[in-house]
């Protein structure tokens, strides 16, 4: 059983870097290109996203969050009692109008293209004209050009020190540093546990994936992870290699060219959403058993197939519990 993120806070208090000080107001910021600033800590807070919810709820600022949206999976179950008392806006993407109508004290954003230049939800320039700051995670534009769309094009390899600077200056915004470095801590020692245990197994030099996370519809190409998003970090934490190299967030990619690669793994991402046919991961298992190109992979028929939580494919907190899924993965495997 994990830990509570209080419990770790106690655990961990003795230890808090120097830094986990009080915040010094006012309070200026630059987030993902845009100067935020604060006087004081926000009275309230809307999130668009679900790993900004759930680092809100970490953090300990759950009697602050009025209104939540965007959501791939069940909350963290420590979150579960919680998250069942504060008002979902949506499951998917919420209304302009619904967000500005709680009146937030911040709108904690996960992606950019939800509240960005071009946001389906508002531009920040409507809510700072109506005087609402906004904080989007600096894990989905660190290293990342999302002007090209959808879900954007990395520049540079995801690394978790991104998801580690968003905690620390949400927690520096609300004035809870120290409960930001005691759960910072806790995921670098998740982190390390996770790379240690891969490290001390027998693996193949050669090792490959594929990370699928869903398809518009069965019989197109599919969303596969490209090599420097969260899933790459995963793979390369861990000594395996994409044989998708794109640069993409998540290309689609035809089965014929995944099945010449043939990975060795198969990572399919499971999740409550259904936007799509593929969403649905016994959908995934039946296609990939069925379909006379997929059946034949070796990771198929090896039954070397790893579910994982849709959320940590994707830059966030739980990438790193990703990162520890696959790393028990392949303590179980055999490669012979």
């Amino acid at each position: 059983m994990r830990l509570s993120i209080l419990t770790a806070a106690l655990l961990a208090g003795a230890t808090l870097p120097l830094h986990a000080q009080d915040t010094d107001y006012p309070l200026t910021l630059m987030n993902c290109g845009v100067e935020v600033s604060f006087d004081a800590a926000p009275d309230s807070a809307v999130t668009i996203g679900q790993s900004a919810t759930e680092i809100l709820y970490s953090l300990g600022l759950a009697p602050k969050v009025s209104g939540t949206a965007v959501w791939f999976n069940p909350v963290l179950p420590e979150y579960a009692e919680i998250n069942a008392g504060i008002e979902r806006l949506a499951d998917n993407d919420p209304s302009f109008e619904s967000v500005v109508a709680k009146r937030p004290g911040l709108v904690a954003v996960q992606y950019e293209w939800h509240v960005g230049e071009n946001g389906i939800v508002g531009t920040r320039e409507m809510f700072g004209d109506l005087g609402i700051p906004t904080y989007i995670l600096p894990a989905d534009c660190d290293t990342k050009d999302n002007s090209t769309g959808g879900d954007g094009t990395r520049i540079g390899a995801f690394e978790t020190g991104s998801v580690y600077k968003g905690i620390r200056e949400l927690a520096e915004i609300f004035d809870v540093s120290a409960a930001g470095e005691a759960l910072v801590a806790k995921l670098q020692a998740t982190e390390s546990a996770a790379i240690t245990r891969a490290e001390s197994l027998d693996l193949p030099e050669d090792l490959s994936a594929l990370f699928w996370f869903s398809s518009a519809d069965l019989e197109i190409d599919p969303y596969v992870a490209g090599r420097l998003g969260a899933p790459g970090y995963m793979m390369s934490k861990l000594g395996i290699e994409n044989v998708i190299q794109s640069d993409e967030e998540w290309p689609t990619v035809g089965w014929e060219s995944i099945a010449r690669a043939d990975p060795d793994i198969l990572v399919i991402a499971y999740m409550d959403r259904r936007r799509f046919p593929a969403d649905d991961v016994e959908k995934k298992l039946e296609f990939l058993r069925s379909d006379p190109v997929t059946s034949q992979m070796t990771a198929v028929r090896e039954g070397r197939i790893v579910q994982m939580d849709a959320h940590a494919m994707s830059a966030t907190m739980r990438s790193i519990y990703g990162l520890q899924t696959l790393s028990e993965a392949l303590a179980e495997m055999s490669f012979k």
